[in-house]
């Protein structure tokens, strides 16, 4: 026989089940929270700072400490001038455009004023060769080391107040220079700069 039940019973069944469903339903949403992945903001581009570049240059002619010298990159030749010690009194700056802008690997060279021999001075010639300044026929003698004073060896490429004095006291102390030479006795003067100088000065 077919089980008779009340309304009552039926509605209580019915309000029980729903109570399940609704708990069911609420532990289902629980879980799928959980395991839903966390959203992470993306990460911003952090830009790098530019790296400062820089040129080298070759300085030479009538400055104080001619060679090669590293510069910042917008640099002018100015800067590399000074840098090299700066132009001697013999320099002529006219004949150089100080404002140009250095490019990596170019010689930058100072001229130097060059007396005539009617008293004028010309622009010209390099005083790192035989053909520079003093050598030029026409001009007056080289210096000599034994006699030049502490002004006329510090016009002398690569020599600077420093090192004419001390050319003058190994002067003082040896006597006479007897040989170009002899400068590699005194401190600071290596072989590369007395072959600089030797077609530049007599003993």
């Amino acid at each position: 026989m077919p089980l008779a039940v009340s309304r009552s019973t039926a509605l209580v069944v019915l309000s029980a089940l729903l109570v399940v469903l609704a708990l069911a339903g609420h532990r289902l949403a629980q879980a799928g929270t959980a395991s839903a992945p966390e959203v992470v903001a993306p990460l911003e581009i952090v830009a790098q700072a530019p790296t400062r570049r820089s040129v080298v240059v070759h300085v030479v002619g009538a400055v104080r400490r001619p060679g090669l010298y590293r510069l910042r990159e917008g640099a002018r030749v100015a800067d590399a001038v000074s840098r090299a010690g700066g132009a001697t009194r013999r320099a002529e700056l006219a004949g150089l455009n100080l404002a140009a802008p250095l490019v990596d690997g170019i010689q930058v060279l100072v001229p130097r004023r060059l007396a005539m021999a009617d008293g004028l001075e010309s622009t010209g010639g390099d005083p790192l060769s035989a053909e520079g300044a003093a050598g030029v026929a026409g001009l007056g003698p080289k210096p000599s080391l034994s006699s030049a004073t502490a002004d006329q060896l510090d016009e002398l490429p690569g020599v600077g107040p420093i090192t004419a004095q001390k050319i003058l006291d190994y002067r003082a102390e040896h006597g006479p220079f007897r040989s170009v030479d002899d400068l590699d006795a005194v401190p600071g003067i290596g072989p590369t700069r007395i072959e600089q100088l030797r077609d530049l000065v007599t003993p």
